[in-house]
């Protein structure tokens, strides 16, 4: 993904659908397809047209002679993701054909002049695709590992102020249990998928596994002995943990319309 690109995306999804520079104004859609090749998640700013309920993009390239990867990607697997504004859904991809691509394209120029000068700029015929928007909307699943860490944090804070000090050891076990069962799970189904997913999160995957592996030396320490200063470091350590990884993996998650370790 060029560094445009990804400029565009992060503005967009913190300004619920508005950039500047050269797309302020213009109607633009966030299309996240899956690679015809890779097999990887690939998003991709795009102006749009609404027709009905359906969602119409262009693969103009910028009137270059081939089409933009992502049209590409949308042959080989039509399931693809729309952010619009703030809204986000799962849509199906199809491509218009003769006299209504004609048509749409048309509108879409006389909207857009730029859009006329891209097809005159080129042999090809420039690929029209409709948006289908399915009807089950998306689960996030970014905001749930968001309610997992809320939950091992409320756990954790009745160990620290709840338990008596006779029963730490036997409430810091549950605990000790729980985080290890989460973490097991991350480093060995999660974070290889997300990896393959999404390349460019290897360096924070990379940190998340080290803290892993500092956490669950803390929390072995806990079992062979319960004490506060131990359960204080503990503590500390995961609040800066689950902060750094809700911030890296909270928005990776939320873009997947599937969990695909599931």
């Amino acid at each position: 993904m060029s560094d445009f690109n990804q400029q565009v995306i992060e503005e967009f999804r913190a300004n619920g659908g508005k950039v500047g520079g050269m797309f302020e104004g213009a109607p633009l859609v966030l299309l996240t397809t899956t690679g015809a090749r890779s097999g990887r998640r690939r998003t991709n700013p795009a102006v749009y047209l609404r027709d009905g309920e359906r969602v119409l993009v262009f693969a103009s390239n910028a009137g270059a002679e081939a089409n933009p990867a992502w049209y590409h990607n949308v042959l080989a697997n039509p399931r693809v993701i729309v952010e619009l504004g703030e809204d986000r859904f799962a849509a199906r991809a199809v491509p218009l054909e003769g006299e209504e691509r004609d048509r749409m394209y048309a509108r879409q120029s006389a909207i857009d002049p730029a859009f006329a000068a891209y097809q005159e700029g080129t042999d090809r015929v420039i690929p029209v695709v409709a948006l289908y928007p399915e009807t089950e909307r998306l689960q996030a699943f970014g905001d749930e590992l968001a309610r997992i860490h809320d939950h091992l944090r409320g756990e954790l804070a009745k160990v620290r102020e709840g338990a008596p000090a006779s029963d730490l050891r036997v409430h810091c076990l549950a605990f000790c249990d729980a985080m290890a069962f989460h973490h097991n799970g991350e480093d060995r189904v999660a974070f290889p998928h997300l990896e393959k997913l999404f390349p460019e999160l290897e360096e924070a995957l990379d940190r998340l596994r080290a803290e892993h592996a500092m956490i669950a030396e803390l929390l072995g320490k806990l079992r062979e002995a319960a004490d506060p200063q131990t359960l204080d470091r503990i503590a500390n350590e995961l609040e800066a943990h689950f902060a750094y990884e809700e911030e890296q993996l909270v928005p990776v998650l939320n873009s997947l319309e599937s969990v695909p370790w599931a």
